[in-house]
């Protein structure tokens, strides 16, 4: 087979990127297409393949401010010719999945969310935007939502990274999905002695609800490193008193020793899926968690982590005295165990047998009927 890899923009390594990483591992010959692309922040299997850009990569600036030409990115997407394959992945949760490909072509997207700022947090967005930026947010949003409600249709069939996203994708695009969870590197957490801090990391914007975790902290006077950066930080260190620590960005081993040695994660915010969650429990702590999103597929309110139903300060404070109550019950060894069925060894697996599966039904019956 002739492949093609379709993703929104490579100028990083984070969860979208590490599993593009672990269909190159499945597909080692597919080109990979994209709208812009940084050679020197991604990963050399990533850089081993042929890699193409549409014409936003030749736009000035585009590596830094590629977000901006998002009103673009529709028309240069189905300029690309993917004439002669026979196979197009597409990685969704910007724009990807709108490429034209040919009625022989099979077209297989998996989905890490539908656009955020076009479907379920446009409010946010819209309420976090100044006044000539909501402007051009009303009258530009309206019409990509268009156009990806309608591209929803060049798919085949859509792959969900969690339970969240397949009900999403049922919802915006009244498509029918299969849930593989992305692979997550488990194998390179330890389990280490306990430190005295509770933990939040990730990045710092507003919808992800770190100043939940602050405000918390604040009340109850309980060590808390908050590990990320962002465009709440500033903002959050005015407001955070002395018990409360922050640290840039780590390397991985810098991580996996934190992660192995707090008390527990704090997890206020929705996810999609969240991979943090999940090496912190590779690593054999626990997640105190908002029970919405992603994290619903991966803790177990119990077992391997507080969940906790109210968004809010007094929620977060009322699941930390809880957690507080029954810390001991919590054992590294067995949370750990929980975990295993994220590895990347698996999701290979999964996901190959999907795709085998779908191209011998699409060569034998040809598309599917929508």
């Amino acid at each position: 087979m002739k492949i093609a890899i379709v993703h929104y923009w490579l100028v990083t390594m984070r969860g979208g990127e590490k599993v593009l990483e672990q269909i190159c591992r499945i597909f080692p010959e597919a080109d990979i297409f994209t709208h812009v692309v940084d050679f020197e922040a991604i990963s050399e299997t990533l850089k081993s393949h042929q890699i193409r850009t549409t014409f936003i990569g030749k736009l000035p600036g585009a590596r830094k401010y590629y977000k901006t030409y998002l009103p673009l990115m529709p028309a240069a997407l189905e300029q690309l010719d993917l004439r002669g394959y026979d196979l197009v992945i597409s990685s969704e949760s910007g724009p990807s999945k709108g490429v034209i490909t040919g009625s022989d072509t099979l077209h297989i997207c998996y989905c890490h969310t539908p656009m955020r700022y076009l479907w379920n947090m446009h409010h946010d967005y819209r309420d976090g935007a100044g006044l000539m930026n909501r402007a051009a947010m009303d009258w530009m949003f309206g019409r990509l939502r268009q156009w990806d409600y309608v591209s929803a249709g060049r798919v085949d069939h859509f792959v969900a990274n969690s339970t969240t996203v397949a009900k999403r994708i049922a919802k915006f695009y009244r498509r029918p999905s299969e849930v593989i969870h992305p692979p997550v590197n488990i194998e390179n957490f330890a389990l280490q002695p306990q430190a005295d801090y509770y933990l939040y990391c990730g990045q710092l914007v507003a919808y992800k609800r770190a100043d939940l975790a602050v405000e918390a902290f604040n009340r109850l006077g309980k060590p808390l490193l908050i590990v990320g950066e962002g465009e709440e930080l500033s903002r959050l260190k005015s407001i955070a008193r002395p018990n409360i620590r922050f640290l840039k960005r780590q390397s991985s081993a810098e991580l996996a020793h934190i992660y192995a040695v707090c008390q527990a994660l704090i997890f206020p915010g929705e996810e999609d899926f969240g991979i943090v969650p999940v090496e912190v429990m590779a690593a054999g702590r626990p997640v105190i968690g908002f029970d919405k999103g992603g994290i619903q597929d991966t803790v177990q309110d119990g077992i391997n982590g507080i969940l906790f139903q109210e968004q809010t300060v007094d929620g977060l404070v009322a699941a930390i005295a809880r957690f507080e109550q029954c810390k001991d019950r919590f054992l590294p060894s067995e949370i750990s165990a929980t975990v295993a069925r994220f590895s990347a060894t698996r999701f290979r697996s999964e996901f190959e047998a999907f795709v085998d599966r779908k191209f011998s039904e699409f060569k034998k019956n040809g598309p599917p009927l929508l």
